[in-house]
């Protein structure tokens, strides 16, 4: 699967009130080529069933999922996998999950962090925050001339997250992200058809 275009993250509270499934499906539909489930609740028999959901959702549409921090549950579903710097070695999880399984890893603003990434098997590496974010107020910002410096250095998909809108995302994209991961600027909205909206317009600005 290529990895190029909109990724969408979930966001428990966002998504609360039974929004969860619809607004994921408008996601799709709007060419969400990645999903990734990002619940830090404890509550494993929800997650496990909404995760379940969103797989079948996700091959309906013919995107991923990606389970956050969860390689149990990941193995499980036979998806793919997002490690944080302190959710767990990516070699373990790449032996656990096999191959063609997609895992990435968060490299905030560090280059070094993306090597071992890369090394350690990624998929594809992940790095953050752009711009200011609802979901992580106080993390490292990284800059475009980063994207330039990691599009030179890897031969890996570079995912961008961290405060990406419409308006902001082309010069990321211009930059060298192969893909934008959105959460509020993609699920923050009314109704799924205005999910469908955003999804459509973000997938866009990689025709």
């Amino acid at each position: 699967m290529k990895l190029r275009g909109l990724y969408a993250i979930t966001d428990s509270q966002l998504l609360a009130g039974g929004k969860l499934l619809p607004y994921v499906e408008a996601a799709l539909k709007g060419g969400a080529k990645l999903l990734q489930y990002r619940d830090k609740s404890n509550d494993e028999a929800r997650r496990l069933r909404e995760a379940e959901a969103l797989r079948e959702l996700c091959n309906r549409y013919g995107a991923a999922l990606i389970i956050n921090d969860d390689a149990e549950l990941a193995a499980r579903l036979g998806v793919g996998l997002h490690l944080g710097q302190s959710d767990g070695s990516l070699a373990v999880a790449r032996a656990l999950l096999g191959r063609n399984a997609i895992i990435g890893g968060t490299c905030h603003a560090e280059l070094d962090l993306a090597q071992r990434a890369n090394d350690e098997g990624a998929s594809y590496i992940a790095f953050g925050r752009f711009f200011n974010s609802n979901t992580k107020p106080g993390a490292p910002a990284a800059t475009v001339e980063l994207l330039n410096q990691a599009k030179s250095r890897f031969n890996l998909p570079i995912v961008a997250i961290g405060g990406i809108t419409l308006e902001n995302a082309p010069q990321l994209i211009a930059a060298g992200a192969s893909m934008v991961a959105v959460i509020h600027g993609l699920f923050a909205a009314d109704s799924a058809d205005e999910v469908e909206r955003r999804a459509r317009a973000f997938s866009a600005l990689f025709s």
